[in-house]
């Protein structure tokens, strides 16, 4: 088991697969953890790709009781890895709140990535504002961490539940149930920043290419906040997953390999 130390000596936990092709950073959701990348993780290595996933801050193993929890303090830890492993124009890929921590990675590493993947990715903003008609308000996110603070079990296998469109097998809803269960307290704070933060001025800044992955059918993230964050980047592209709810790596998996090996081997 591999840990970084990244706030005093609080640590986070990472796994780095090698391999001599490009090198891509996963980036799990908000709650979740390395191992939801499990069944994407097999191909990326076939392709010959060097594979590098992390634990965020109190989510899976990495430490509970950190200080900072922020948007900005994890993507900060993205960046730390890529320099501590010496990773050679990375890949970063987002999914859900992984979205706006790769945002923020990729901002901060400019020139030294050589792409950007959202699945599903939270940004440029998570709640509706005058101006982005997309999204649930910032009360929708509180009523939601009431339930986790005061019930976390039923409110998590709930969101589980939620989490795909099409069809999956009830294993996979209580696998990704497990992980909601393994982030500590502190990871509701990880959501509430989200939920009040604005990335557009940020992603102007990403000259990098993009590939955009998003189900028709998101629950979380409506797929025309997708369509208008495209329009963000000089160099991106959506594609859509038409029977996909939150996780087209799970919900329509071969697609979704297509495309991410695809941009990876452009």
């Amino acid at each position: 088991m591999a840990f970084l130390e990244v706030e005093g000596t609080r640590r986070i936990y990472f796994e780095h697969h090698k391999g001599s092709g490009r090198p891509i950073v996963l980036i799990h959701g908000w709650g979740m953890a390395t191992r939801c990348w499990d069944g994407v993780l097999p191909a990326l290595r076939a392709n010959g790709n060097a594979v590098v996933t992390l634990d965020h801050r109190a989510c899976g193993r990495s430490d509970k009781d950190f200080d900072d929890v922020s948007t900005a303090a994890i993507g900060a830890d993205v960046v730390r890895l890529c320099e501590e492993l010496s990773l050679d124009s990375p890949v970063l890929n987002g999914w859900s709140f992984g979205g706006a921590v790769a945002v923020e990675a990729a901002a901060r590493l400019g020139s030294r990535i050589s792409g950007l993947v959202l699945t599903g990715g939270a940004t440029p903003r998570y709640t509706a504002a005058p101006d982005w008609p997309h999204g649930g308000g910032v009360a929708d996110v509180e009523g939601v961490l009431a339930g986790v603070e005061s019930d976390p079990a039923t409110t998590f296998k709930g969101v589980a539940s939620a989490v795909c469109a099409a069809p999956v097998s009830p294993e996979v809803i209580d696998w990704m149930w497990a992980m909601f269960l393994e982030m500590g307290p502190r990871g509701t704070d990880s959501l509430r920043d989200l939920a009040e933060l604005d990335q557009r001025k940020t992603l102007a800044t990403i000259e990098a290419p993009v590939l955009v992955l998003h189900g028709r059918q998101d629950a979380f993230v409506p797929f025309s906040g997708a369509e208008a964050a495209v329009g963000l980047w000089p160099d991106a592209r959506l594609v859509e997953f038409e029977h996909s709810g939150h996780a087209p790596f799970i919900e329509e998996r071969d697609k979704y390999l297509a495309e991410l090996v695809g941009f990876l081997n452009r």
